[in-house]
């Protein structure tokens, strides 16, 4: 156990052509999930009291576009090339405007306001940019260099903005993004949300217009005017309510139509019992879903993320012999393989909302996606001899000591922080379901190789590129961190913030 032959046996079957790439929603996860059942129940692990069975279900709407169209005049945009709709942020309808209101920004707060001299937008349609002003390189609504909510909040507070000003839909411009990249056009026609995100906060249709199709709506002058400034960050005084100015009176139409299913994903969760401190909990993740087939390939994602859900299963192994033995851990331990991770982190975050078990006694979440391979990007003389590490510093300051003495007595392994940077532009921290724990406050650290580049998100993330010798030594530190946790006199300290997801 924790060794290659252990992983490799898991590994081959939940990375194998039929499990078709693990999709979420699809027959994939499906039976990815009955088989890691099935090994938790031969492992011996029990299923939470509170489940029936070791599955917790959620419910998603997976909406898909059945159409979508956008024109104005006599002019119709393609799809694509001239204009994206994100789905899942819009609702079936049809809006027709005679007239577009250019609003800068679609700013309305105390320190800048788009809307100055604006009363109500009815039968218009706005047309903002993403970002906000600057100057002197500090952004004028916080006076730092730091940007406001108007930016970290995404598009949200500027549709809203619209939305109870009466407009009729909007249309956004990004100065910073000419045109559309296969994987924004893909994204936009489909998506997976929870029930509760449709209802609770106001709709307006919007949609992304190109830099191409903007000079044809807007008039090129015009339309490269404002992708300047927008791309400079400079102060917009918006123009006079003249046709030449902010106001273009001409017919204009957005219409879609999207099918909207529900589906049923699962997390499985498998338990082991403590003996001094069974109300007390170490959970260990890794997400086993992953991208389905595409185009007849399948992804088959043995490193993301069948490398960490291998290692769970294999960590749950030598915990379960340790019990059997007569020396189980002092906390229970929760081993959660989760699905819906790479639609955006949706079974953690069900889970995170919907705890089976108290999330102010689980002490750590030690989440592991992707540790099979080598960073390709890696060009040190350690490379079949590390592991990066995120959240090491971050929400207790008992977690560096900790993992310093685990792989001291295992591994003697590099242990690298520099995804743990905040500075980092890939913000990993972010991006993997240890980051719902930590938006509850449960401390966690997360276990990774590094593979942003080379096989990721391709269907060549296959078996036979795994290096069973490092997969092992990490899956190996893995275990001993747990350990150390679920064997500690008191819970791990909670006494450092969660990282701050604005920049």
């Amino acid at each position: 156990m924790l060794n290659a032959e252990g992983l490799q046996k898991d590994l081959s079957i939940l990375a194998a052509p039929d499990m078709e790439g693990r999709e979420t929603g699809k027959q994939g996860q499906r039976k990815a999930a009955a088989y890691i059942e099935s090994r938790m129940k031969e492992i011996g692990l029990t299923p939470p009291v509170s489940l029936n069975g070791y599955q917790q279900f959620y419910y998603l709407l997976k909406d898909s576009m059945a159409g979508s169209s956008f024109s104005w005049n006599t002019e119709m945009a393609r799809y694509g090339e001239d204009f994206i709709m994100p789905v899942g942020q819009n609702k079936s309808a049809e809006v027709r405007a005679e007239q577009l209101v250019f609003l800068g920004y679609g700013i309305m707060d105390k320190m800048y306001n788009d809307y100055s001299g604006i009363t109500r937008l009815e039968n218009s349609i706005a047309i903002i940019l993403t970002g906000e002003p600057k100057s002197n390189a500090k952004f004028l609504i916080t006076g730092t260099e730091k940007p406001s909510e108007w930016t970290s909040l995404g598009l949200q507070k500027k549709l809203e903005a619209a939305f109870y000003m009466g407009a009729s839909a909007v249309i956004v411009i990004n100065p910073g993004q000419e045109s559309f990249s296969e994987r924004s056009i893909e994204h936009s026609l489909k998506t997976n949300r929870f029930p509760k995100s449709t209802v609770d906060s106001p709709v307006i249709n919007h949609i992304q217009i190109s830099h191409a199709a903007a000079r044809k709506l807007l008039t090129p002058s015009f339309a490269d005017s404002i992708i300047k400034a927008g791309a400079g960050f400079k102060p917009f005084v918006r123009p006079e309510a003249k046709f030449t100015g902010g106001i273009f009176r001409l017919p204009c139409r957005i219409a879609l139509k999207k099918q909207t299913d529900t589906i049923k994903p699962s997390n499985v969760l498998g338990v082991i019992e403590g003996k001094e401190k069974k109300d007390e909990y170490v959970f260990l993740t890794a997400h086993y879903d992953h991208l389905g087939v595409k185009d007849g390939k399948i992804y088959h994602g043995a490193d993301d993320d069948g490398s960490g859900t291998s290692a769970i299963l294999q960590i749950a192994e030598v915990f379960a012999k340790a019990k059997a033995d007569g020396n189980g851990p002092s906390r229970s331990l929760v081993f959660m393989a989760v699905s819906g991770e790479e639609k955006g982190l949706l079974g953690s975050e069900y889970y995170s909302n919907n705890p089976i078990f108290p999330l102010e006694k689980t002490s750590v979440d030690l989440n592991i996606d992707m540790i099979g391979r080598i960073d390709t990007e890696r060009n040190l003389p350690d490379t079949n001899n590390y592991v990066y590490l995120i959240g090491h510093d971050k929400m207790s300051s008992e977690l560096n000591d900790i993992s310093i003495k685990a792989n001291a007595n295992c591994c003697g392994m590099t242990l690298d922080y520099k995804f743990d940077d905040p500075k980092d532009p890939n913000r990993i921290f972010f991006r993997s379901d240890h980051f719902n724990f930590a938006k509850k406050g449960v401390p966690i650290l997360f276990f990774y190789d590094g593979m942003l580049k080379g096989d990721y998100h391709k269907p060549t993330d296959t078996i036979d590129k795994i290096n069973w010798d490092l997969f092992s030594k990490r899956t190996r530190l893995v275990f001993h961190t747990a350990w150390e946790i679920a064997n500690k006199k008191e819970m791990l300290l909670r006494d450092l913030p969660m990282p701050s997801m604005t920049r």
